[in-house]
C-alpha cells in the first residue's frame, strides 16, 4: 500500500467516524432534527465512496505487457506452459503430460533467440529439438 493510498484510507476512516459520532450525538439531543442530517449523511457517504471508488480504479497504473519473442530458426515461445514441442525434421514430441494452463507475471519475458530454441513463461512439458 502505498503512503497516499494510506492516507486516503486514514481520511476515510477518520470522516466515518467523525459522521458516526456527530450523528449518535444528534440523535440523543433530538430525533427530529438528526433524520434529515442522517439523510444527508447517507447521500454524501455513497457519493464519496463512488468518487474514491473510480479515482482508486481509474489511477491505478497497468501492468506492463508480456513479451513473447521467438525469433530463431524453427523456435518456439509461449507466455504459458508448453505441453509438447518438436522443431527437429521428421521428429514428434511425446505426448503432452496435463499442465494447468497459466500465464507470465506480468511485465515477464520469454524469449526463445536461438535456432530450434523453446522458452515457455511456465512448464514444459515434452521437447524434441534434434532431428530424426
Amino acid at each position: 500500500m502505498t503512503v497516499r493510498s494510506k492516507a486516503l484510507m486514514w481520511t476515510g476512516i477518520g470522516l466515518c467516524v467523525a459522521g458516526a459520532v456527530g450523528l449518535v450525538v444528534g440523535a440523543v439531543l433530538d430525533v427530529e432534527a438528526a433524520d434529515p442530517w442522517a439523510s444527508v449523511a447517507g447521500s454524501v457517504a455513497g457519493l464519496v465512496g463512488l468518487a474514491l471508488t473510480l479515482y482508486a480504479f481509474l489511477s491505478r497504473p497497468g501492468a506492463p505487457a508480456s513479451a513473447v519473442t521467438a525469433s530463431g530458426e524453427r523456435s518456439i515461445a509461449a507466455g504459458g506452459n508448453i505441453g509438447s514441442a518438436a522443431t527437429g525434421n521428421g521428429t514428434t514430441a511425446a505426448p503432452s503430460p496435463t499442465m494447468p494452463a497459466s500465464t507470465p507475471p506480468p511485465g515477464g519475458t520469454v524469449t526463445a533467440s536461438g535456432n530450434r530454441s523453446v522458452a515457455a513463461g511456465g512448464d514444459i512439458g515434452s521437447v524434441s529439438t534434434g532431428d530424426a
